[in-house]
């Protein structure tokens, strides 16, 4: 099962107004359910391929970042969330990094593919809401993204 089709079973949620989906395939099972107005999904895997290091730990957030001048950019889908590409690796961003459109800000891991995401915007991190090797769900809140320039 890959993101695709993980894309259509929510679409089939949304269309058929169901609260719970349940699907196994290839000797993996994953249960898509609503919570309030957002479907989260927990998914059923091997564990991750590497351990969290506690140096990879996000840094604190920074204070006084309004709303009117913040983004947040957010899980494309369900999975793990990494800060570096392996254990050893620096974290591709810190709090205060600037990013741009295509600065890669984090992996997910989904079904055992490592995605790359990008910023999609541009501007400095203000806040990193998630820890190394959490699982996040489509939607949840990555980090909060203070806009630069005018």
């Amino acid at each position: 099962m890959n993101f695709k089709d993980l894309r259509r079973l929510l679409a089939l949620m949304s269309e058929n107004d169901l609260d719970e989906i349940e699907v196994e395939e290839g000797g993996r099972r994953v249960r898509l359910r609503k919570k309030g107005a957002r479907a989260a999904a927990e998914a059923q895997e091997a564990p991750p391929p590497f351990s969290p290091s506690p140096s990879a730990a996000s840094a604190p957030p920074r204070k006084g970042v309004s709303r009117e001048d913040a983004n947040t950019i957010t899980s494309p889908m369900v999975g793990t969330f990494y800060r570096s590409s392996s254990p050893d690796a620096e974290p591709f961003i810190e709090v205060g990094s600037l990013v741009g459109s295509e600065t890669v800000v984090c992996i997910i891991e989904a079904m055992k593919v490592m995605n790359e995401i990008k910023a999609e915007v541009e501007g400095r991190i203000a806040e990193i809401l998630v820890s190394n090797g959490e699982a996040v769900e489509y939607g949840q809140p990555l980090f909060v993204v203070e806009r630069t320039g005018g």
